[in-house]
């Protein structure tokens, strides 16, 4: 089956899905089924494409477009499981056309493969829960977004079509520190492991994202911590949760950037 082809239905379905959820902001109206169904069925055949090019290459390629890719495939299917018992749906105006625009790129500027060198069951542990972590972290930073736009809006006395289409302020507060409970966990195994079972996690090319992870990962157990002492809640949580992302997304895909991209090193 011809790889590029599945990738390109999968690229417009996820298109359909976030005009169908656009539209549905928009005209402050229920998110309809079909702008799911077909998230669902980019999904499905965005796995298909990823599953063709392990057969093509033998192993998976984390080079940056391809490694993006995978991720956004993860946040996706994270999303629409939550969406199934908890009101996330909406967060598919960002989520969606990510996951279209990432997967184009990799379709349209393929790398130089770059396979694992270490093949065991610590190792992909190790890079599972990594890619969870960011995934559920990375919808935390979304769901922060908005919740932040829902305030101050608030603010203003003025509301408009997006906080009314969203859930209550207390129910969005909830949601972004489940968000921020569950990728926390991940991101605490995927720290152990690494520590556990890579050799030397404070190596040259590895130190910049074992510091940058635990920074975040203290900045997120602070949250949690100060959100069930504390009560913290609205901008202050907002700022940190972003402040936390960043420097995630920094750890996992900074270097890549910098190196594969702009100085063509790898």
């Amino acid at each position: 089956m011809n790889n590029l082809f599945v990738g390109i239905i999968s690229v417009l379905s996820y298109c359909s899905a976030s005009a169908l959820t656009l539209k549905a902001l928009l005209n402050n109206s229920k998110q309809p089924r079909i702008s799911m169904y077909m998230a669902w069925l980019g999904a499905s055949l965005h796995t298909l494409y990823t599953i063709l090019l392990f057969q093509q290459h033998h192993d998976f390629n984390f080079s940056f477009f391809n490694a993006a890719a995978l991720v956004a495939l993860f946040i996706v299917f994270i999303l629409l499981f939550a969406a199934l018992d908890k009101p996330v749906e909406k967060l598919g105006i960002a989520v969606f056309p990510l996951a279209a625009i990432l997967l184009g790129f990799d379709m349209i500027f393929p790398e130089k493969n770059h396979p694992l060198v270490t093949h065991n069951w610590e190792m992909s542990t190790h890079i599972f829960t990594s890619i969870i972590a960011f995934s559920l972290l990375n919808i935390a930073a979304l769901q922060a977004i908005l919740l932040a736009v829902q305030e101050q809006q608030l603010r203003s006395h003025k509301p408009k079509r997006l906080m009314l289409a969203l859930p209550p302020l207390q129910a969005m507060e909830t949601l972004l520190f489940q968000m921020i409970a569950s990728g926390l966990f991940f991101l605490t195994v995927s720290l152990l492991t690494g520590f556990v079972f890579i050799d030397d996690l404070f190596a040259q090319h590895l130190v910049h994202k074992t510091v940058l992870s635990i920074i975040a990962w203290f900045i997120f157990s602070a949250l949690l911590i100060g959100r069930l002492r504390y009560g913290w809640r609205g901008n202050s949580a907002i700022k940190w949760t972003l402040i936390g992302f960043v420097l995630l997304l920094l750890a996992y895909f900074g270097s890549k950037l910098v190196l594969e991209l702009i100085l063509k090193k790898v």
